[in-house]
């Protein structure tokens, strides 16, 4: 019972380490692991027993027998059916060919090449070499975010990144299922006829499994067959029953059933998709902290001592530096990428949770089947993990500015809520080479801003999944624009040190508007105008409107002008070259103003027999 209660506080708190220090938490878990297990055996204890021993002496501890072999088994299948929720077959078609290419030509290159050099280095068997090279595959985001959630890049690179790391989870653990089943039937007997046929026989009911019971399941759901307090247990029960059932007709084509049955289920139109996913991430994160401290403890020291070679040290090389860049290279051959970004994206190439969880569980398996050569696999790719996960959480950042990569300056925008008033400032920016993205949990907002060629996302201001996402780490702007105070006043306290570097903004309240002595200093644009006018003035005139200024005088005449027209407010000061600077409620100044400057507002054109030097440019329009 002790141990049991001590694995999962010291997962929970592995994972609040990683939070809190920004790494990925796959490092704090495996070290734990290691810690209570063959390290603590060979230096902590004084009669060489582990504090948390998985199995010992093959009957006893916390999973005697084959115990630890299903537990392994049942967590692998509910994270790789997560996994499988998230690959869409429209973001595979929207991503853009060079991450379509990494994902295929890249696994490929990665595939093989790992492959034939774990053979001519450790003298492994082909198929076992090749099983290693199928595991190495993955990155996966739980690593890739948390190290590039605060290095400030492109938005390209980010995405390539980040997409790569998403669909080529599940493919890559598709590709290791499929080996690992390819060797378990082959047997002493090798790749003969009958192997292929229970090949085939793996493939067919693992697919034909996870297809049938997705459908049922989204049929299920979708006709409210199931209350929903039991939607998230329901779906659990299924995934499990899928994994056996798939296993009883067919040996080892579990895996490759719930893979399935993610992806079917990911793409059909189903009503609680997302809570459904929030529920399976939820849950991942627990069996993901239990599990990788039980794997890690289960490694003995005999395993560790067999990476102890200039063989490791080789291999280790050669994929990272060698592989991975050749890859890299292949893949974006023909993209507008920069050599310094195709440098940078090869550096960055950290494997994650699904390789060496599937790792443990195919190399355990057969050790059992008794293969040659299969006490390497584990070892070799805990190493693999755990070498790129501290090469890159050392030293990405750094890499980055070495390469030219590494913004100085966020310049991006991000707007809280996709109204009409969003959409239209959003729209202007845009088209004055800013990256800006909108936010809203409003479906029909976010799809009007889609129309207009913004990047928007849906999501609720009180999740944290934004925080996650690391193609705004080039974001240093966030306007709260909604027409709700609270909401407002929310997003800036809570986004505005990672997003808000340079500028953290939000519309002034009703009261506060009324209010000459409650100026916040966070005040956006005008202390008379909060969100009901702003709709208002949109609604009325649905352009953005550039005036050319002369000099600091010229600017504070159209401000005081502005303050006594209720059909113009000031939005930004555009300088000479290009750069937007932000008008504050709280103060108007503007210290340098000089000419070919202008001012960007919202309303109708300013009379130019108040202002003769004014000449007014309708910019743009939202539909």
């Amino acid at each position: 019972m002790l141990e049991l209660a001590g694995i999962i506080i010291l997962g929970i708190l592995a994972q609040w380490v990683a939070w809190k220090f920004k790494i990925p938490a796959i490092l704090p878990l495996i070290l734990i692991g290691l810690l209570v297990g063959p390290i603590a055996a060979q230096f902590l204890s004084e009669d060489g027993t582990k504090w948390i021993e998985p199995i010992w002496n093959g009957e006893k501890g916390l999973f005697p027998g084959d115990a630890l072999y299903y537990f392994v088994s049942l967590a692998i299948s509910i994270i790789l059916f997560e996994g499988g929720l998230t690959l869409k077959r429209s973001e595979i078609k929207n991503v853009g060919p060079v991450i379509t290419k990494l994902i295929t030509l890249g696994s490929a290159v990665t595939f093989f090449g790992a492959g034939i050099v774990a053979h001519f280095i450790f003298n492994l068997s082909w198929d076992l070499s090749f099983l290693f090279s199928g595991l190495i595959i993955v990155t996966g985001p739980t690593v890739i975010t948390p190290i590039l959630r605060n290095i400030p890049l492109k938005k390209d690179i980010s995405t390539v990144l980040k997409w790569e790391g998403i669909l080529i989870d599940p493919i890559g653990a598709l590709v290791a299922v499929l080996v690992f089943e390819f060797i378990s039937v082959g047997g002493d007997s090798g790749f003969t006829k009958t192997a292929l046929i229970e090949f085939g026989k793996i493939v067919l009911f693992g697919t034909t499994f996870g297809f049938t019971f997705a459908h049922a399941l989204a049929f299920i759901i979708n006709k409210k067959l199931v209350p929903h307090y039991l939607l998230n247990v329901v779906s659990l029960s299924t995934v499990l029953l899928v994994f056996v059932e798939s296993e009883i007709f067919a040996h080892e084509s579990g895996l490759l059933a719930v893979v399935v049955m993610g992806m079917v289920l990911g793409n059909s139109k189903l009503d609680n998709l997302k809570e459904l996913l929030y529920f399976k991430e939820s849950l991942s994160v627990l069996l993901i902290s239990i599990l990788f401290i039980l794997l890690a403890a289960n490694i003995n020291i005999e395993d560790l001592e067999l990476l102890y070679t200039w063989k490791t040290a080789t291999l280790f090389a050669i994929v990272v530096f060698v592989i991975r860049p050749l890859a890299v290279f292949l893949s974006t051959r023909g993209s507008k990428l920069n050599l310094n970004e195709k440098l940078f994206i090869s550096w960055v190439g950290p494997r994650g949770i699904v390789a060496a969880g599937i790792a443990s569980l195919f190399g355990s398996k057969l050790l059992k089947q008794g293969v040659e050569g299969a006490e390497y696999i584990t070892p070799l790719v805990f190493m693999i993990v755990l070498g790129t996960v501290l090469l890159n959480a050392t030293t990405a950042r750094f890499f980055a500015k070495i390469v030219g990569v590494f913004l100085k300056k966020s310049e991006g925008i991000l707007i809280v809520g996709a109204s009409k008033v969003s959409r239209l400032l959003g729209h202007y920016l845009l088209t004055n080479g800013r990256h800006v993205v909108l936010i809203d949990s409003n479906e029909r907002n976010i799809e009007k801003a889609k129309e207009l060629g913004l990047e928007a996302i849906s999501t609720n201001i009180y999740s944290d999944t934004l925080m996650d996402n690391i193609e705004l780490s080039d974001v240093g702007y966030i306007m709260a624009l909604t027409g709700n105070p609270d909401i407002n006043k929310y997003a800036i306290n809570k986004f505005s040190k990672q997003f808000g570097e340079n500028g953290a903004y939000r519309l002034v309240t009703t009261k506060e508007m009324l209010d000459d002595t409650n100026n916040p200093k966070e005040g956006l644009f005008s202390h008379k105008d909060d969100y009901s006018t702003l709709l208002e003035l949109t609604r009325e005139y649905p352009s953005i409107q550039e005036v050319d200024l002369e000099d600091k005088t010229h600017y504070d005449e159209l401000i005081k002008i502005s303050n006594n027209d209720p059909d113009i407010i000031p939005l930004f000061v555009k300088d000479n070259e290009g750069e937007f600077h932000i008008i504050s409620s709280y103060n108007l100044e503007f210290e340098n103003i000089e000419a070919g400057y202008q001012l960007v507002y919202l309303g109708k054109p300013f009379d130019v027999e108040e202002v003769p030097t004014a000449e007014v440019v309708n910019t743009s329009k939202d539909d």
